[in-house]
């Protein structure tokens, strides 16, 4: 068991500690923003909310760890910021992985969120700062990169490669060995058919690159 500090104070924040209230082991202690989004009532949930700048006073590096399950707001790479932000703070992150998910021998690593009805089969991989909404499959031997969005209700077909800060969105499909590019955003629906180029958007069945240009 952990003691846990839950970055943010939105609806992910809320959600994180519901999950890990009900659902794990671990203990949320508190939750923290930066200076500037510090609001007048330092609570929420009951617990306190601490400025990110000098959290380390407040909960020692070597006796507490956090849990950042931010949005993937401009393709993750927000929440990208934090994680090393924290990183650099020196604390370590947890994972949480739904008791309602099916998961094999997945190799997970840190600040990972994987919620309820996904099934990792066996051999698959995920990064470090991944984020997995219910209701998916990700194939065997299927790896997915670290600051990775996956909506809900998306399959990701085996031996494919789901590049760092990709978003995959609702009810999208990655067929059997698709190599998606670092930052793909797959718009909801919409079926890969080939490899993806890095910071394209994709959209339709088959999905086609859209012209960002435009």
């Amino acid at each position: 068991m952990a003691k846990v500090i839950i970055f943010g104070i939105v609806e992910t924040a809320e959600l994180a500690y519901y999950y890990l209230k009900n659902d794990s082991e671990h203990e949320v202690v508190a939750f923290c923003v930066n200076h500037k989004y510090l609001p007048e009532e330092k609570y929420f949930k009951s617990l306190p909310i601490v400025d990110f700048d000098n959290v380390e006073e407040l909960y020692p590096v070597k006796e507490y760890k956090f849990f950042a399950p931010m949005s993937p707001l401009k393709m993750n790479t927000l929440r990208e910021k934090i994680y090393n932000s924290i990183k650099k703070k020196g604390y370590d992150c947890i994972s949480y992985v739904s008791s309602k998910a099916i998961v094999f021998n997945t190799e997970i690593g840190e600040n990972c969120f994987v919620q309820e009805g996904n099934t990792l089969q066996p051999f698959t991989k995920l990064g470090n700062n991944v984020m997995i909404w219910s209701d998916n499959t990700v194939a065997h031997h299927t790896v997915v990169k670290d600051h990775v969005t996956i909506a809900s209700h998306v399959m990701v077909g085996g031996h494919s490669i789901i590049g760092e800060n990709s978003l995959l969105a609702l009810n999208s499909s990655i067929p059997y060995g698709t190599n998606v590019a670092k930052g793909t955003h797959v718009r909801m629906g919409s079926v890969l058919y080939e490899d993806t180029e890095e910071m394209g958007e994709y959209l339709g069945n088959p999905a086609q690159k859209i012209d960002q240009s435009i």
